[in-house]
């Protein structure tokens, strides 16, 4: 299976709203599992369609990481949510840092299934994060526009940094 090119900060792909997708054919279960692979080829536990380059309202998961425990949903809709905590989080399309986001615990969500079946789910915990995280791709956003001010200026420098250092082959410091 083909490996997607991972978009990173600032492809514009990244910050854009994604359409429904309205599609469940032979190309469409390809395009699923190979955001799968390159999920786990990126050692992700979520992967979003704009973070390939795909403006379209889908996205894999697999919080436990477990091959054959993965979930394709398309069109995803938090019904309701509830709990909060705050918690570390990483990107695979800002590699390099991390940031404590404020989350839901506990989400009621709806999607379509790689069939196009309609799917309710309870998320927690984890996972209700994994899906957090991937919506806020969904919706043109990535994890350091939770942030203003002199944080995003702080996890800003971190990435360059880190990119600077993975161009060089130096060891992030």
């Amino acid at each position: 299976m083909a490996k997607l090119k991972i978009r990173i900060y600032p492809d514009p792909a990244l910050a854009q709203e994604t359409a429904p997708h309205t599609t469940f054919g032979p190309a469409d279960q390809q395009l699923f599992d190979d955001m799968i692979e390159t999920m786990y080829a990126s050692d992700g536990v979520g992967l979003a369609a704009p973070q390939a380059g795909i403006l379209k309202r889908i996205f894999v998961c697999c919080p436990s990481m477990k091959r054959g425990e993965e979930f394709v949903m398309v069109n995803p809709r938090i019904e309701s949510s509830s709990g909060e905590a705050v918690d570390a989080e990483g990107c695979l399309s800002l590699p390099g840092i991390s940031a404590d986001i404020t989350r839901a615990t506990t989400l009621e969500l709806t999607y379509q299934n790689r069939y196009g079946n309609l799917c309710r789910t309870t998320a927690k915990d984890f996972f209700a994060r994994v899906i957090q995280h991937e919506m806020d791709h969904l919706n043109g956003n990535l994890l350091i526009d939770h942030f203003s001010g002199r944080k995003r200026e702080e996890l800003l420098k971190q990435y360059d940094l880190a990119k600077a250092a993975e161009k060089t082959g130096k060891p992030r410091t």
